[in-house]
């Protein structure tokens, strides 16, 4: 920790990760994204990233149970009708995700009531944990996320899912104009375009702490070992 006029400052990975004010942000880690019967992976889409990133993710939210540090899900959604998306919103989908955006229908993904808006079975909702709704990249954007992390004292963010230069870059950078910590779980988080990934990567290791899942894990087990008996 540092001072700087008068205000205290978390540097290190330990004190930034304390789970008392911590907040551990799924971000979209639904069947459409990620599977390979989902709408992506019909698509031909290679998900071949988040077989590797799944796995590491998993182990990161157990020890966020069993360090009693809040765990929020964010759910990708869209209505049916599009009716929560705008001309603009549907002209940026077909940026996205179609080389020839002049002709081609904008991807229907994560409509609730279908398969694929549910979330992996790895990284279910247990309990009371929250789940919060998005209709843009930002978990931040038009939902109450914003309220949930305030209402629990929370002062860092850890964010992780997908996908890494979309909805994780756009979390984590809202998250920080929120004036919230945010530690980015390197190994947590993936994209289908490899080199989209490395190119976000590139730029949020100069904006957010990063961390691997065994480092933050470490940091809450020398928090663990250091409370009092």
């Amino acid at each position: 920790m540092i001072i700087v006029d008068g205000k205290q400052i978390y540097t290190e990975l330990k004190e930034l990760v304390e789970p008392s004010h911590t907040a551990l942000v799924i971000v979209d880690m639904q069947r459409d994204f990620i599977e390979p019967d989902g709408a992506f992976g019909i698509m031909g889409i290679d998900l071949s990233m988040y077989h590797q990133s799944r796995p590491r993710l998993h182990e990161l939210l157990k020890s966020s149970r069993e360090n009693g540090v809040l765990v929020i899900h964010i759910q990708n959604t869209s209505l049916p009708g599009r009716a929560s998306d705008s001309p603009a919103q549907i002209r940026f989908n077909q940026r996205m995700h179609s080389s020839d955006i002049s002709r081609a229908e904008p991807l229907i993904y994560t409509r609730p009531g279908t398969p694929g808006f549910d979330f992996v079975e790895e990284l279910l909702p247990i309990g009371d944990e929250l789940v919060v709704r998005k209709y843009r990249s930002s978990a931040f954007w038009g939902t109450n996320l914003d309220l949930l992390l305030r209402s629990n004292g929370i002062e860092t963010v850890i964010v992780t899912g997908c996908t890494t230069e979309g909805c994780v870059e756009s979390t984590a950078r809202d998250a920080m104009f929120a004036n919230y910590y945010v530690v980015l779980a390197t190994d947590c988080v993936a994209s289908d375009d490899p080199e989209q990934h490395d190119a976000s990567m590139l730029l949020m290791r100069h904006r957010f702490d990063m961390a691997t899942e065994g480092e933050i894990r470490m940091a809450w087990e020398s928090t663990s070992t250091a409370l009092p008996i």
